[in-house]
This record gives structure tokens, C-alpha cells and sequence, in this order.
């Protein structure tokens, strides 16, 4: 999510990463542009940072994974073109009008036998997950309402296994996730976050400050040890 305008120079290497080593298809070219003709907010991860998800479900040899966030579905498509033939992933969305265009974006990449987009408030449907026993999953990306991320986080948990990995985007909110006693809820949610994954002792964890197309940001990775 951009939360200040770009600097001119980091989209410029944006722009030269991408073009040779995460080159858009027809797929991801119009999920976006069906994302924002359906009116959907541009807040999707930039394309490199969709390749870097590819690569770490591939290093990771992940076969189940979920993705709380769905947005468009582009993200979901990086992520899906990852696992094997018999790999699957759980995306939950809030939106119903954004599921709906995921799914269609996921059918035409031909991932929609792979891909189950369901709808609702992630937290009514984490915990259905959790009774249908659909984990334990490898890798769990966090793209969500800020708000809920130390929930998002204990739910992965309890979804994972040891040697599963969380990733949670947009976790440093144009360097104000600094702020000792920040104003904004998204802040203080991401704030709770790291607090919860620096006091749990069943996961090993750092974070990276990003910038690029989409501003001044960073993600979280955390290892499942236990």
C-alpha cells in the first residue's frame, strides 16, 4: 500500500528490475487492469515484489499456502504459479465485489482449480478453517486490514507447522511504525504485531524496510520453529 508518493528514483529501479526479471504476462497485466476498471483500491504488491513471493514459496517447496488479503487476486497468482500440480491455496477476502473480480482474475491465469477464494471477515473464516482442518499450511502471507494484524499473526500460527513461514506486508507504514505512541490504528495494529512475534518464542523473525513504486514500506518473515 503506498502511504507516500514515490520518489522519482525508486520507481525508476523499479521499473529496470522488473522489466528484466519479473516481465508482466497477460494474466497479471489484466488482473490489474480488471482490479482497477472494477474500482478496486491500486494497493496490489508491485510486480517485483510478486516475483519475490514466487521465489519464496518456490524455495520454501511450498504446497499449501494462505493468503489473508485477497484484494484482486494478484498476488494470489504469484503465489499459486508456485506450488506444484497438486499444491493448493486458501485466499480469504472480505470484499465480496473484490472476490469476485479475484476469481474471475484467477480463472483466466487457469489457477482456479488450485485457488479457493472465500468471503468474509478473515477472522470468522480463520477459525472455520481451523475446525475443517485445512492446515497446516507452509506459508501464510498477511496483506490485510492493519488493524488486526496481531490476530492475523496468531491465527497463522495456529494454521502452521514447525518450518512454515509468515509473511506480513506493510509493516513499516512510511518509517511510522517508529512512533511510540502512534495516532493510527494500522499503526498501532502493526506495533502489536511485532510485539507478539518478538515475545513468542515458536517463531524466528526479522523484518525488511522496502522501497520502490509503491513508497516507503517493509515486510515481516517469520520462521515457524516450534
Amino acid at each position: 500500500m503506498t502511504l507516500s508518493q514515490p520518489n522519482p528514483q525508486w520507481s525508476e529501479v523499479d521499473t529496470y528490475v522488473t522489466d528484466l526479471l519479473a516481465p508482466a504476462d497477460e494474466a497479471l497485466t489484466a488482473a490489474l487492469a480488471d482490479s482497477t476498471a472494477a474500482g478496486l483500491p491500486e494497493i496490489a504488491v508491485a510486480p517485483n515484489q510478486g516475483k519475490f513471493l514466487h521465489l519464496l514459496a518456490l524455495v520454501h517447496g511450498a504446497r499449501k499456502i494462505l493468503e489473508i488479503g485477497t484484494l484482486g487476486g494478484y498476488s494470489t497468482i504469484w503465489l499459486a504459479r508456485a506450488l506444484p500440480a497438486d499444491g493448493t491455496l486458501t485466499t480469504l477476502e472480505y470484499d465480496p465485489k473484490h472476490a469476485d473480480v479475484a476469481r474471475a482474475n484467477i480463472a483466466r491465469a487457469g489457477l482456479d482449480k488450485q485457488v479457493e477464494v472465500r468471503t468474509g471477515a478473515a477472522l470468522d473464516t480463520l477459525p472455520l478453517l481451523e475446525q475443517e482442518g485445512a492446515g497446516p499450511f507452509d506459508l501464510v502471507f498477511i496483506d490485510a486490514d492493519k488493524v488486526n494484524n496481531p490476530h492475523y499473526v496468531s491465527w497463522a500460527l495456529k494454521l502452521s507447522r514447525p518450518g512454515s513461514l509468515i509473511v506480513v506486508d506493510n509493516v513499516v507504514r512510511d518509517g511510522r511504525v517508529a512512533t511510540p505512541h502512534p495516532d493510527d490504528p494500522a499503526i498501532t495494529g502493526t506495533r502489536e504485531m511485532f510485539e507478539l512475534v518478538a515475545r513468542e518464542p515458536r517463531l524466528d523473525a526479522t523484518a525488511l524496510q522496502t522501497v520502490g513504486t509503491k513508497g516507503y514500506d517493509g515486510l515481516l518473515i517469520a520462521r515457524v520453529t516450534g
